[in-house]
């Protein structure tokens, strides 16, 4: 019981029901029909809203729990100097698979030979992935060109041999982007996991939403206001896309859609996007994400 409301309680047209699973303690703020419009981590202290529209009556629903929370921010850290050898806005889309194939790929006259035999080559998913991580560099730019205020950076390196392939920050939020292509598939999304063509379950879900925290943690270290950052899933070549309706917390593209997110904002003033680009254009700043 938090300021005389117990979970399950109605606030206006909303409910607070508390949901634990995956290791998560959270409780959610829900429309009449179920329908989750933002949340709170109570191990984190940190609220996620879903939908900006009920923003401001979502964080007046979960007031007092916040309150209630033992959380405290730590002081933000010195931004370090920016580099030019490090400065990711200069890195093209695939920049880290492009690396990767000259570095340990085959050369030219063993792929004209794999062409020539129509041999398969275990590289031949590492040039897809480029290919569409690619094709989702140009959806971005385009939606940068209709949409002012919208930042891009590409091929992010963490620690652990990970990148982020796309990170999309603007007025409508941060937005951590893993690219998947997959020419001519069937695709389900469900809560945890990804099945192309009715195949064996991929981990996608989950390492989309692992990599949106790990962006999440460090932005935060630099800021003095809380950054959510929504994982996105984006689907290249697909020939259908399907998701469960129960999956709330991962959006899901194909690549053309992603110009659907140029109009949202309300979630971060001018000065915050711009305060966030320059922490995240610093490649120093991700050595320990």
């Amino acid at each position: 019981m938090v300021g005389g409301r117990g979970l399950g309680a109605h606030v206006g047209d909303l409910r607070i029901t508390a949901w634990q699973r995956y290791g998560h303690d959270r409780l959610y703020v829900n429309l009449r029909d179920g329908t989750a419009v933002a949340y709170l981590d109570r191990t984190t202290g940190r609220v996620t809203v879903v939908r900006p529209e009920y923003r401001v009556a979502a964080n007046e629903a979960l007031a007092g729990y916040v309150a209630a929370l033992p959380c405290a921010r730590p002081p933000c850290r010195p931004l370090p100097a920016l580099d030019a050898g490090e400065d990711l806005a200069l890195r093209r889309p695939g920049a880290a698979l492009r690396a990767k194939l000259v570095r340990e790929g085959p050369g030219p006259l063993r792929r004209a030979a794999d062409r020539l035999l129509r041999r398969d080559s275990p590289w031949d998913s590492w040039r897809k992935g480029l290919a569409g991580e690619q094709r989702v560099g140009r959806e971005l730019r385009r939606l940068r060109t209709v949409a002012p205020g919208w930042h891009v950076l590409h091929s992010i390196a963490l620690p652990r041999d990970v990148d982020i392939d796309h990170l999309l920050l603007g007025p409508g939020g941060v937005f951590s982007i893993n690219t998947k292509h997959h020419d001519g598939r069937t695709v389900w999304v469900g809560d945890d996991v990804v099945k192309v063509d009715h195949g064996r379950p991929q981990p996608y879900v989950r390492k989309s939403r692992s990599e949106a925290r790990r962006v999440r943690r460090v932005l935060e270290c630099y800021c003095d206001f809380d950054v959510p950052v929504t994982p996105v899933l984006v689907f290249v070549g697909v020939r259908r896309l399907d998701r469960a309706v129960t999956q709330l917390d991962v959006r899901v593209y194909r690549e053309r859609d992603l110009a659907a997110l140029a109009p949202t904002a309300g979630v971060f003033s001018g000065a915050q996007v711009e305060r966030l680009y320059e922490i995240a254009r610093r490649g120093s700043v991700w050595a320990e994400a």
